[in-house]
């Protein structure tokens, strides 16, 4: 891994935040720890020193895990966000994906898994997406531009988060293919799926509506196959 790949550790408890940064440090990544929300948030909207990727537990000092994701992606920030949960608190997973997270680790938790949620997210968000297909896809009036990593409706770029756009890119290239949800787990969060998971690609998906469909509540771009999965719509 490249030193220059800078990782942000939003932790309050100093044993855990000092071990996980050596951990992380150990192998290759450049770490930088703030132990409230708020020191967090200033250090990730430095644009000189911006990180790749943001690691952020749902319990701190100065409030809610889930209100520091949901500001960072209001300020238009796109890194991966991965929050470290409360073992057995479905609530705080689905809360921290409907805020914005692109994936969580429940406590307690290796290092191992820590570290292969973040290779992963790190490859979706910055690796061989982007050169999969140089083209631009059209969907009606959306447009997927592969390239930049982004999608368009007119000249309005959509605030994507990593996950979603690869979401949408997933489905779309598939069109009018009905694909389940270990499918879309396997091929755009990188693990199989089980019943956590699972939910994990309806919060997303949910979502990725809000963000595409002009009306979430009647999706027309989107569409849910019973019993399945997704699929989206073909073009024309």
């Amino acid at each position: 891994m490249n030193p220059s790949t800078r990782i942000l550790l939003i932790e309050d408890d100093p044993a855990v935040a000092r071990s996980l940064q050596a951990g992380l440090e150990r192998e290759g990544y450049s770490v930088v720890w703030k132990n409230t929300g708020a020191t967090g948030v200033e250090q990730a909207k430095q644009p000189s020193t911006a990180p790749h990727l943001i690691i952020l537990d749902v319990r701190l000092p100065d409030g809610s895990g889930f209100d520091v994701c949901r500001q960072l992606r209001q300020q238009g920030l796109r890194q991966p966000i991965l929050m470290l949960t409360v073992q057995g608190d479905e609530l705080d997973k689905v809360l921290g994906l409907e805020m914005g997270a692109d994936d969580y680790v429940t406590k307690p938790y290796s290092l191992r898994e820590l570290l292969s949620r973040i290779r992963a997210l790190l490859r979706r968000a910055y690796g061989e997406l982007s050169a999969a297909n140089a083209e631009a896809l059209y969907i009606g009036d959306l447009v997927i531009d592969w390239s930049r990593g982004q999608a368009l409706r007119g000249d309005q770029s959509l605030n994507l988060t990593p996950t979603e756009f690869r979401l949408l890119a997933f489905l779309a290239q598939h069109p009018g293919q009905a694909l389940s949800r270990s499918q879309i787990l396997e091929a755009v969060w990188g693990y199989e799926a089980d019943l956590d998971s699972e939910r994990t690609v309806n919060v997303h998906v949910r979502r990725l509506r809000e963000k595409v469909e002009l009306d979430p509540s009647q999706p027309t771009l989107i569409l849910t196959v019973p019993g399945i999965g997704y699929r989206l719509v073909r073009s024309g």
